[in-house]
């Protein structure tokens, strides 16, 4: 975890050093206007952005750091694939029911941009496909 609380900073660094050759670019190119006619500003403010979101993720990735007393069984260099391992729940890998969902976010997206006529045939597909996933364990052959 260290070693990605490392990278983030290395990223932000790297960001902020790009932002100021951006900036610094600009300038040179444009010499001819003044400085603050010269810099591109959606270019310069997206790649300060980037430096911000580069420092909240690696200062928030050293706070679970330091919270957790340590580094994690996975993070040391003898440990094996399986070591703190966690239960991620029970999966259905039969199932056909995440397919209908998607397929019902997709009619509801092609709905918004094409007609709302199929904005409740979407969400009519979207009912179906909850309840068919929620319930595929009370009926046929996986039944409880």
């Amino acid at each position: 975890m260290k070693t990605n609380v490392n990278l983030w900073w290395i990223l932000a660094v790297f960001f902020l050093l790009m932002a100021g050759v951006y900036t610094g670019w600009n300038i040179i190119e444009h010499s001819s206007l003044p400085w603050y006619h010269a810099i591109e500003w959606v270019g310069t403010v997206a790649l300060l952005f980037t430096v911000f979101m580069a420092v909240m993720i690696a200062f928030y990735v050293d706070r679970v750091h330091r919270g957790q007393g340590g580094e994690l069984p996975e993070d040391t260099l003898t440990a094996d694939i399986d070591d703190a391992d966690p239960e991620m729940g029970e999966f259905s890998p039969w199932s056909w029911w995440p397919l209908v969902l998607a397929f019902s976010a997709a009619l509801s997206m092609i709905g918004l941009a094409v007609g709302t006529f199929l904005l409740p045939i979407g969400f009519a597909v979207f009912l179906i496909a909850i309840v068919g996933w929620v319930y595929e364990y009370y009926r046929g052959y996986f039944a409880r």
